[in-house]
């Protein structure tokens, strides 16, 4: 496998497809490229979407479903993303969302590709180690409703065949060799190119991005988003058993978006920024062990499919200093979690959440009393 150093600039009116996958710097990524919106005409660049993220309508595009309570996405997210794509004309485009590597199959890619312009089409994927994915993508899943454990996580990821529980969309994500394989068997190898992240270049990614869109040099910088940044252990510990409870008492899911994930968490995330004491997620050695050896063989195997591939695929099979094992009973700092319960409270409070049950308190069972207040809520907020 060649790897390309030089990082030539893509044909002008070249139309940019970043499909991540998750975890490998597209959030950065597209918060510099939006930061930069503005200016990007400038040099014959445009990026045609109204957020940071069309996450919405890169889940419309993929046929998937939206995060747990979200809005359900549409065709007409991503009818308006491709009015926006095609209302840039000749000039080169960018369009991000690591959604685009869960597109299920090749009709769906195939689709895809020729309404996003055939072949003005350049797909990107961005490739970072297995085993510094794992521990945030799970913490990812946690954020959205899972209840296992890491290493429980782990054993079903990595030893309990056909490993697709209890998150399937996990290996459609990250048996990367796969991903490059299904993009370049519809766009076409000549059209491909993998960017191996090495985490050690902080601005690696940037600069690479600049070359292949004819950007000048330091044009795009890292947005300031700590509502991005990953849990530490014992954050995730205490979301993962709030999520066992609010499964537990069958609550609606809309309440869950509303009040957990874009409340506490979020509020928790924006306002805490986790010190040198506060633990990370550990990763067990075997598990490490083993997901080198997987990042192995898909470096391998991207080497045989004939994509353009930049930076150092041995990176890939890399596995990374692990973080020392934390105590049996991870501890959520009193600060983090006061953040978190304002959250949910300031969630509520912006929804007028005031209702009172037709029963007293004290006739109505504590698993009914907060059924009926979260209908009582969707009600509510159904009709504001």
């Amino acid at each position: 496998m060649e790897t390309d150093c030089t990082k030539e600039t893509l044909p002008a009116g070249t139309r940019l497809l970043h499909i991540g996958p998750h975890k490998t710097g597209t959030t950065a990524i597209q918060g510099a490229l939006f930061a930069a919106k503005e200016r990007l005409p400038e040099c014959g660049v445009a990026f045609p979407a109204h957020s940071r993220h069309p996450i919405k309508a890169a889940l419309a595009a993929c046929t998937r479903p939206a995060m747990m309570g979200d809005t359900v996405p549409t065709d007409r997210h991503w009818a308006r993303l491709l009015e926006q794509v095609r209302a840039t004309g000749a000039k080169t485009s960018v369009i991000s969302s690591e959604f685009f590597a869960d597109a299920p199959d090749d009709g769906t890619i195939t689709r895809i590709v020729e309404q996003l312009g055939g072949e003005r089409v350049h797909v990107l994927v961005t490739l970072r180690p297995l085993a510094r994915i794992m521990p945030s993508q799970w913490q990812q899943y946690v954020q959205n409703g899972l209840r296992m454990g890491y290493e429980d996580w782990l054993e079903h990821m990595l030893r309990k065949p056909p490993y697709e529980k209890p998150n399937p969309s996990f290996w459609q994500r990250h048996r990367h060799d796969r991903l490059v394989e299904r993009w370049a068997r519809i766009a076409g190898p000549e059209r491909v190119t993998v960017v191996v992240v090495d985490d050690r270049d902080r601005g690696g990614l940037m600069r690479t991005f600049e070359t292949l869109l004819g950007l000048p040099v330091n044009f795009l910088h890292p947005a300031a988003d700590t509502a991005n940044r990953s849990l530490t252990l014992p954050e995730t510990e205490m979301l993962r058993n709030l999520n066992v409870e609010f499964r537990g008492n069958g609550l609606p899911e809309e309440l869950y978006s509303r009040l957990v994930r874009n409340g506490a968490v979020l509020h928790m995330k924006n306002s805490c920024s986790p010190t040198p004491r506060d633990v990370k997620i550990p990763t067990p050695r075997w598990a490490a062990r083993a997901a080198g050896e997987i990042g192995a063989e898909m470096a391998e195997r991207i080497g045989t499919l004939g994509v353009r591939v930049i930076g150092d695929p041995a990176l890939l099979s890399a596995v990374p200093e692990l973080p020392l094992p934390a105590g049996p009973e991870p501890r959520i700092s009193p600060e983090a979690a006061a953040r978190a319960l304002y959250g949910a409270l300031a969630a509520a409070a912006s929804a007028s959440l005031g209702a009172t049950p037709a029963r007293t308190v004290h006739q109505t069972s504590s698993k009914e009393l907060v059924r009926v207040l979260g209908h009582r809520f969707l009600k509510r907020l159904g009709r504001r």
